[in-house]
C-alpha cells in the first residue's frame, strides 16, 4: 500500500471517530479487561483500530451484565486461504473414498443433477464396486472433478439445473452428498487427513487428481486466528458458517479454537448412523427436500435457526437487531446476506466478488471494512464493478442490478482496497 493510501485511510479514521459512528479508543482508554488484536501486519487503513474499538465497546456491555454479542465468520478464503471442501474432495478422489450410487443411478446423488450429467457419470464410472477406483481410473475421476469443480460434464454439458440460486449451490452440496454411505466420524477422518496434507504442503503446491493439476495447500490466516481469539477474549460468542460439509468444517474450525458445536456447514440426513445423499433443511424447508444449504440467504436462515433459536419460516427473514450478529466476516457473494445482517462491523476480504464489493464499497451505513486477502492478495480490479447492471444474481440465476433495501440501484463502484 502506498503512502497516499495510508494518508487517506488515516484521514478517514479521524473523520469516522469525529462522527462517533464507532467509538474512538486507544490503549489508555480501553479497560484492562478488554481484548485487542495483537497481529497488526496485513490490516488495511484503520480496520484494526475499528475492530479494537468494537471489541472494547461490547466488552463494556458485557461488564455491565449485557447479553453476549455474536460474531460469525465464513470459513473458506475468509479464515483460511483456499478451500477445505475442495481439499477434502481431492483427497477423496486420490484415495478411492467415493461410493457409487445405488444401481449406478447418479441422479440419486442430487435432485439438481441434469440427465446429461447423470449419463456422463454413469458412462465414466464403474458400477458393482464398493468404492470408485478414482486414484487410478482417470476417466471417472475427471468426470467427477468436472461436475464438482466447473458445474459441467467433461463434454461441456450443464451438470446442475432447477435450483434457487440464493439458497442452493448444487456443486457445493454435491460434495456432502457424495459422502453418502460413510459415518460422520469417517467423513471427519477424511477431512483430517486432507487437512494434515494441505497444511504440510509448501505454499503454491499442486497435486494430481485424475489428469488435472489442482491446488494442494491450505493455510490459516494468522490475522483471523488472532481476531477470533480477541473476540472470544472480549466476550463474543464466535461461530463459523460455511458451505462446506459440516464434518469437514468441524475438523478445521478447531484450529482457531472454535468447537464443533459452533461450526455450521452443510448437514446430511442420516440412515442408521450413515450419511445419505439428502440434506437437512432450515426455516420452511424440510429435511430431505434438499432446497437450502448454508449459502447466501441460506446462511442467514441457518444462523437465525441455530444461533438465535428462530424456528420455522421466520428463520429465513431478517431479524430485529437484538437477534442478529454484531460482527461478521466474509469474502464472497455467498456471504452477502449474513454480512448485511451484522449490526456492528462487516469485514470483507477483497476477492473481487461483484455483489459483495458493490455493497461494501458503497458502504451506505459506514460499517463495512474492506481488507486485501492476507495471503496472495488480489491485484486491483481494472474497471468498475457492474453494480448498476449485472452485479446481483437473482434466485432464477439471472444477472440483475444490485439494489438497496429501498429498491434504488447501487451505482458502479471502483476497487480502491487491494
Amino acid at each position: 500500500m502506498n503512502d497516499k493510501l495510508r494518508t487517506s485511510a488515516a484521514a478517514a479514521a479521524l473523520a469516522l471517530a469525529a462522527t462517533a459512528l464507532i467509538p474512538a479508543t486507544n490503549a489508555e482508554a480501553r479497560p484492562a479487561a478488554c481484548a485487542a488484536l495483537k497481529t497488526s501486519e496485513g490490516w488495511y487503513g484503520d480496520n484494526e483500530a475499528r475492530i479494537d474499538a468494537l471489541i472494547a465497546d461490547h466488552c463494556e456491555d458485557r461488564r455491565k451484565g449485557g447479553r453476549k454479542p455474536v460474531a460469525v465468520f465464513d470459513w473458506d478464503n475468509t479464515v483460511i486461504k483456499n478451500d477445505v471442501g475442495d481439499a477434502t474432495f481431492y483427497w477423496l478422489l486420490r484415495n478411492d473414498r467415493v461410493r457409487p450410487p445405488k444401481d449406478g443411478d447418479w441422479s440419486t446423488t442430487s435432485r439438481y443433477l441434469t440427465p446429461e450429467a447423470a449419463t456422463a457419470l454413469g458412462d465414466a464410472c464403474p458400477t458393482g464396486v464398493r468404492t470408485l477406483p478414482t486414484a487410478t481410473d482417470t476417466r471417472c475421476a475427471d468426470e467427477l472433478l468436472s461436475v464438482y469443480g466447473s458445474g459441467t460434464t467433461t463434454g461441456g454439458k450443464t451438470a446442475f439445473a432447477g435450483h434457487d440460486h440464493r439458497r442452493m449451490e448444487p456443486q457445493y452440496a454435491w460434495l456432502a452428498q457424495l459422502l453418502h454411505g460413510w459415518t460422520t466420524r469417517q467423513a471427519a477422518s477424511f477431512a483430517a487427513a486432507a487437512r494434515a496434507e494441505n497444511l504440510a504442503a509448501p505454499q503454491g503446491t499442486t497435486q494430481q487428481v485424475g489428469t488435472a493439476r489442482v491446488t494442494g495447500w491450505v493455510r490459516y490466516y494468522d490475522q483471523q486466528r488472532d481476531l477470533i481469539r480477541a473476540l472470544r477474549d472480549g466476550g463474543f460468542d464466535v461461530w463459523i458458517v460455511s458451505a462446506s460439509p459440516e464434518p469437514v468444517v468441524d475438523v478445521w474450525a478447531k484450529g482457531v479454537g472454535v468447537d464443533a458445536s459452533h461450526a455450521l456447514g452443510i448437514r446430511n440426513t442420516t440412515d442408521h448412523g450413515r450419511l445419505t445423499s439428502h440434506l437437512k433443511g432450515c426455516g420452511g424447508v424440510r429435511d430431505g427436500e434438499d432446497a437450502m444449504i448454508t449459502y447466501i440467504d441460506g446462511k442467514r436462515c441457518w444462523i437465525n435457526q441455530e444461533i438465535f433459536g428462530v424456528r420455522g419460516p421466520a428463520a429465513e427473514r431478517v431479524q430485529p437487531a437484538s437477534r442478529r450478529q454484531v460482527f461478521a466476516a466474509g469474502d464472497s457473494d455467498t456471504d452477502i446476506s449474513f454480512l448485511r445482517d451484522a449490526t456492528g462491523l462487516r469485514l470483507v476480504l477483497n476477492r473481487n466478488k461483484n455483489e459483495l464489493m458493490c455493497r461494501a464499497y458503497e458502504n451506505g451505513d459506514g460499517r463495512w471494512l474492506v481488507n486485501p486477502m492476507f495471503i496472495e492478495p488480489k491485484k486491483r480490479k481494472t474497471g468498475a464493478y457492474p453494480c448498476s447492471t449485472t452485479g446481483y444474481t437473482a434466485a432464477d440465476g439471472t444477472a440483475q442490478p444490485v439494489r438497496r433495501t429501498d429498491g434504488s440501484i447501487v451505482p458502479d463502484q471502483l476497487d480502491t482496497v487491494f
